[in-house]
């Protein structure tokens, strides 16, 4: 893949995948994305005061969303260990993101020891130990051995392009990867993947917008005693429609193609209100 860096509107850039036809961040800002949409939802700011921070970046891509929670951790507790696990299936895209310097806004910690993590997917350096595990999410994700984690970011493609990994069957891998008090947090709202989240055990939230109207999802445990943002009356109409078939892969291992076909097929015999009724009665209400 070639890459290109593009401005975003918070001076922070981002590429564009020729592969998936999308930008890895929202034009609104890259940086801005990393900090309200993975950041500020997982609580990491008050999870620093303890020794012990873990992290799951999953689709690690350019490592803002990982270099975002560095700087928020180490800013309240310089001395939290933090360990992290990243997943990527283009082991370039980091690599790019450092040739082009595109992290040099962070902290010139943060910037060596993920330029580190980018050539040998493997650190260990003081308050900070991370391993990059390249290949197909599904499949390194079952590979994972260690500890649950505090933080879990959930930034694939969107839905569309990249529904391998918004399954109920994959993100029902993730939700055992989370702590009892440990959060989930992604940029969608998309009522497929908020059904899929509901599936596999977790309960969901919504996150405040970034830069446009959309809303994102965050979710935990169904047991934590954990108060998350509520879903609008809108939003929560949208889970009893037909977008909110969700999609499914139960080998963890089909194609896209075959995950889209699958869910267009259960989508056109669902006894589920028309998404377009809904948007209808909204519209008529806005």
């Amino acid at each position: 893949m070639l890459f290109t860096p593009e401005s975003t509107a918070d001076g922070s850039f981002t590429f564009f995948s020729t592969d998936y036809g999308e930008a890895f961040h929202s034009q609104h800002g890259a940086r801005q994305e990393a900090i309200c949409k993975f950041v500020e939802p997982t609580n990491l700011i008050e999870k620093a005061t303890r020794p012990n921070v873990r992290l799951l970046d999953i689709c690690y891509g350019l490592g803002y969303n990982t270099a975002a929670a560095l700087e928020a951790i180490w800013r309240v507790n310089p001395n939290c260990q933090v360990d992290v696990i990243g997943l990527e299936i283009d082991q370039t895209v980091a690599q790019a993101a450092i040739a082009y310097h595109l992290l040099d806004g962070w902290h010139p910690k943060i910037q060596q020891v993920l330029a580190e993590l980018a050539q040998t997917f493997r650190v260990q350096a003081p308050h900070f130990k991370a391993q990059l595990l390249l290949g197909d999410a599904r499949h390194t994700l079952q590979q994972l051995k260690q500890a649950p984690f505090d933080a879990v970011f959930l930034d694939p493609f969107s839905p569309p392009h990249c529904p391998q990994l918004w399954t109920v069957e994959f993100l029902t891998l993730v939700a055992r990867h989370l702590k009892p008090d440990g959060r989930l947090t992604t940029y969608s709202c998309s009522a497929a993947v908020r059904t899929a989240l509901i599936a596999a055990e977790l309960k969901i939230g919504s996150t405040n917008p970034v830069g446009r109207r959309s809303t994102g999802t965050v979710a935990c445990k169904q047991s934590a005693s954990i108060d998350l943002p509520a879903l609008s009356p809108r939003q929560q109409e949208h889970l009893l429609t037909r977008a909110a078939v969700p999609y499914r892969d139960r080998a963890l291992n089909d194609s896209a193609e075959t995950i889209l076909q699958r869910r267009q097929e259960e989508w056109k015999i669902s006894s589920l209100e028309p998404t377009s009724h809904w948007k209808k009665r909204w519209l008529t209400l806005i």
